[in-house]
Protein backbone atom coordinates (compact mmCIF):
# COMPACT_ATOMS: atom_id res chain seq x y z
CA UNK A 1 0.00 0.00 0.00
CA UNK A 2 1.14 3.54 -0.75
CA UNK A 3 0.80 5.97 1.51
CA UNK A 4 0.70 9.61 0.25
CA UNK A 5 0.42 13.10 1.53
CA UNK A 6 -1.34 15.46 0.32
CA UNK A 7 -1.04 18.95 1.14
CA UNK A 8 -0.88 22.80 0.34
CA UNK A 9 -1.57 26.08 1.71
CA UNK A 10 -4.77 28.17 1.93
CA UNK A 11 -6.76 28.37 -1.23
CA UNK A 12 -4.38 26.34 -3.33
CA UNK A 13 -6.61 23.93 -4.94
CA UNK A 14 -5.41 20.78 -3.01
CA UNK A 15 -9.83 19.81 -1.88
CA UNK A 16 -10.22 19.89 -5.43
CA UNK A 17 -7.37 17.16 -6.61
CA UNK A 18 -8.70 14.87 -3.02
CA UNK A 19 -11.90 14.78 -4.53
CA UNK A 20 -10.18 13.90 -7.80
CA UNK A 21 -7.98 11.20 -6.90
CA UNK A 22 -10.91 9.55 -4.51
CA UNK A 23 -13.03 9.45 -7.91
CA UNK A 24 -10.02 7.63 -9.34
CA UNK A 25 -9.59 5.11 -6.86
CA UNK A 26 -7.47 6.16 -3.48
CA UNK A 27 -9.26 5.80 -0.28
CA UNK A 28 -8.93 9.44 1.41
CA UNK A 29 -8.38 10.31 4.86
CA UNK A 30 -9.17 14.06 4.86
CA UNK A 31 -7.74 15.53 8.02
CA UNK A 32 -10.41 18.45 8.41
CA UNK A 33 -12.86 15.50 8.99
CA UNK A 34 -11.28 13.99 11.81
CA UNK A 35 -10.68 17.55 13.47
CA UNK A 36 -14.63 17.45 13.36
CA UNK A 37 -14.51 13.89 14.38
CA UNK A 38 -12.10 14.26 17.54
CA UNK A 39 -14.03 17.96 18.53
CA UNK A 40 -17.63 16.55 18.53
CA UNK A 41 -19.60 17.38 21.80
CA UNK A 42 -18.64 15.37 24.79
CA UNK A 43 -15.54 14.20 23.41
CA UNK A 44 -11.77 14.25 25.53
CA UNK A 45 -10.88 16.68 23.05
CA UNK A 46 -13.06 18.80 23.17
CA UNK A 47 -13.20 18.81 27.07
CA UNK A 48 -9.75 20.05 26.41
CA UNK A 49 -10.03 22.68 24.40
CA UNK A 50 -12.69 23.87 26.86
CA UNK A 51 -11.05 23.38 30.05
CA UNK A 52 -7.81 25.20 28.17
CA UNK A 53 -9.47 28.04 26.37
CA UNK A 54 -12.71 28.58 28.17
CA UNK A 55 -16.49 28.18 28.38
CA UNK A 56 -16.59 30.93 25.37
CA UNK A 57 -15.15 28.85 23.08
CA UNK A 58 -18.35 26.21 23.20
CA UNK A 59 -22.05 27.24 21.57
CA UNK A 60 -25.29 26.54 23.57
CA UNK A 61 -25.60 23.24 22.45
CA UNK A 62 -21.62 22.21 23.87
CA UNK A 63 -20.45 22.41 20.10
CA UNK A 64 -17.48 23.88 19.33
CA UNK A 65 -17.54 27.74 18.33
CA UNK A 66 -14.86 26.71 15.18
CA UNK A 67 -14.73 30.54 13.78
CA UNK A 68 -14.07 32.24 17.68
CA UNK A 69 -11.42 29.59 18.29
CA UNK A 70 -9.50 29.95 14.63
CA UNK A 71 -9.66 33.84 15.38
CA UNK A 72 -7.80 32.77 18.55
CA UNK A 73 -5.44 30.43 16.93
CA UNK A 74 -4.52 32.88 13.96
CA UNK A 75 -4.18 36.14 16.37
CA UNK A 76 -2.30 34.21 18.93
CA UNK A 77 1.29 31.70 18.04
CA UNK A 78 1.28 30.47 21.25
CA UNK A 79 -2.50 29.68 21.74
CA UNK A 80 -2.12 28.16 18.00
CA UNK A 81 0.06 25.41 19.34
CA UNK A 82 -1.46 25.07 22.64
CA UNK A 83 -4.46 23.96 20.17
CA UNK A 84 -2.12 22.13 18.01
CA UNK A 85 -0.88 20.27 20.89
CA UNK A 86 -4.55 19.27 21.93
CA UNK A 87 -5.96 17.85 19.20
CA UNK A 88 -3.24 16.45 16.50
CA UNK A 89 -2.60 13.82 18.72
CA UNK A 90 -5.54 12.83 18.94
CA UNK A 91 -6.31 13.26 14.94
CA UNK A 92 -2.86 11.27 14.30
CA UNK A 93 -3.98 8.17 16.00
CA UNK A 94 -7.72 8.34 14.81
CA UNK A 95 -5.55 8.66 10.87
CA UNK A 96 -3.25 5.85 12.44
CA UNK A 97 -6.00 3.85 12.52
CA UNK A 98 -7.88 4.25 9.43
CA UNK A 99 -4.68 4.12 7.68
CA UNK A 100 -4.08 0.50 9.22
CA UNK A 101 -7.60 -0.84 8.41
CA UNK A 102 -6.91 0.81 4.82
CA UNK A 103 -4.04 -1.60 4.94
CA UNK A 104 -5.25 -4.45 6.24
CA UNK A 105 -8.18 -4.62 3.55
CA UNK A 106 -5.62 -4.29 0.94
CA UNK A 107 -6.38 -0.70 -0.24
CA UNK A 108 -3.91 0.00 -2.79
CA UNK A 109 -3.36 4.16 -2.29
CA UNK A 110 -4.48 6.37 0.88
CA UNK A 111 -4.34 10.07 0.46
CA UNK A 112 -3.72 11.50 3.34
CA UNK A 113 -5.18 14.90 2.79
CA UNK A 114 -3.48 17.63 5.65
CA UNK A 115 -3.44 21.15 5.30
CA UNK A 116 -0.42 21.66 8.12
CA UNK A 117 1.28 18.53 7.09
CA UNK A 118 4.77 20.41 6.91
CA UNK A 119 3.66 22.55 10.11
CA UNK A 120 2.79 19.92 12.50
CA UNK A 121 3.83 16.69 11.23
CA UNK A 122 6.97 14.71 9.61
CA UNK A 123 6.52 14.29 5.96
CA UNK A 124 9.24 12.26 5.98
CA UNK A 125 6.35 9.20 8.23
CA UNK A 126 4.68 9.11 4.34
CA UNK A 127 5.76 6.89 1.14
CA UNK A 128 5.24 10.24 -1.24
CA UNK A 129 4.31 13.78 -0.70
CA UNK A 130 2.01 15.62 -3.47
CA UNK A 131 1.80 19.75 -3.06
CA UNK A 132 -0.93 21.45 -4.82
CA UNK A 133 0.82 25.63 -4.89
CA UNK A 134 -0.47 28.95 -6.65
CA UNK A 135 0.72 32.03 -6.73
CA UNK A 136 0.05 34.18 -3.74
CA UNK A 137 -1.95 36.70 -5.54
CA UNK A 138 -3.81 33.98 -6.63
CA UNK A 139 -4.64 32.26 -3.23
CA UNK A 140 -5.65 35.92 -1.94
CA UNK A 141 -7.85 36.05 -4.35
CA UNK A 142 -9.91 33.31 -3.54
CA UNK A 143 -9.41 33.48 0.43
CA UNK A 144 -11.50 36.78 -0.33
CA UNK A 145 -13.55 35.40 -2.65
CA UNK A 146 -14.75 33.07 0.61
CA UNK A 147 -15.55 35.86 2.13
CA UNK A 148 -12.65 36.21 4.52
CA UNK A 149 -11.48 39.98 5.62
CA UNK A 150 -8.01 41.42 4.99
CA UNK A 151 -6.85 40.83 7.77
CA UNK A 152 -7.69 37.29 8.26
CA UNK A 153 -6.27 36.42 4.90
CA UNK A 154 -2.65 37.98 7.00
CA UNK A 155 -3.18 35.78 9.77
CA UNK A 156 -3.79 32.80 7.40
CA UNK A 157 -1.40 33.44 5.46
CA UNK A 158 1.25 33.76 7.88
CA UNK A 159 0.84 30.60 10.09
CA UNK A 160 1.65 28.52 7.33
CA UNK A 161 5.24 28.39 6.20
CA UNK A 162 5.99 29.45 3.12
CA UNK A 163 5.40 27.52 -0.01
CA UNK A 164 8.85 27.67 -1.66
CA UNK A 165 10.16 25.33 1.59
CA UNK A 166 7.10 22.69 0.89
CA UNK A 167 7.85 22.97 -2.74
CA UNK A 168 11.42 21.79 -2.21
CA UNK A 169 10.34 19.01 -0.11
CA UNK A 170 7.98 17.58 -2.06
CA UNK A 171 7.47 14.61 -4.04
CA UNK A 172 5.37 15.50 -6.72
CA UNK A 173 4.20 19.44 -6.88
CA UNK A 174 0.70 21.18 -8.85
CA UNK A 175 1.09 24.35 -9.77
CA UNK A 176 -2.61 25.71 -9.95
CA UNK A 177 -2.29 29.05 -11.03
CA UNK A 178 -4.15 28.68 -14.04
CA UNK A 179 -7.63 27.19 -15.33
CA UNK A 180 -9.62 23.92 -13.02
CA UNK A 181 -8.92 21.92 -16.49
CA UNK A 182 -5.26 22.47 -16.41
CA UNK A 183 -5.13 21.74 -12.71
CA UNK A 184 -7.25 18.19 -14.08
CA UNK A 185 -4.84 17.41 -16.38
CA UNK A 186 -1.82 17.77 -14.10
CA UNK A 187 -3.33 15.89 -11.09
CA UNK A 188 -4.37 13.15 -13.28
CA UNK A 189 -0.60 13.04 -14.80
CA UNK A 190 0.35 12.83 -11.03
CA UNK A 191 -2.42 9.86 -10.26
CA UNK A 192 -0.71 8.02 -12.89
CA UNK A 193 2.57 8.11 -11.46
CA UNK A 194 1.05 7.56 -7.94
CA UNK A 195 -0.76 4.29 -9.18
CA UNK A 196 2.98 3.56 -10.66
CA UNK A 197 4.16 3.62 -7.57
CA UNK A 198 1.84 1.52 -5.65
CA UNK A 199 2.66 -1.44 -7.67
CA UNK A 200 6.05 -1.67 -6.55
CA UNK A 201 5.26 -0.43 -2.91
Amino acid sequence: MLNVALTGNAAAGKSTVARWFKQWGATLIDADDLVREVERPGSPTLTQIARHFGEPVLLPDGSLDRSRLRRIMLEDPAQREALNAIVHPAVQARRDQLVRAARARGDAIVINDIPLLFEVLDPGAFDLVVLVDAPEAVRRARLGERGLGAAEIELLLAAQLPADVKRGRSDIVLDNGGTLDQLKRAAWDAWQDIEKRSESA
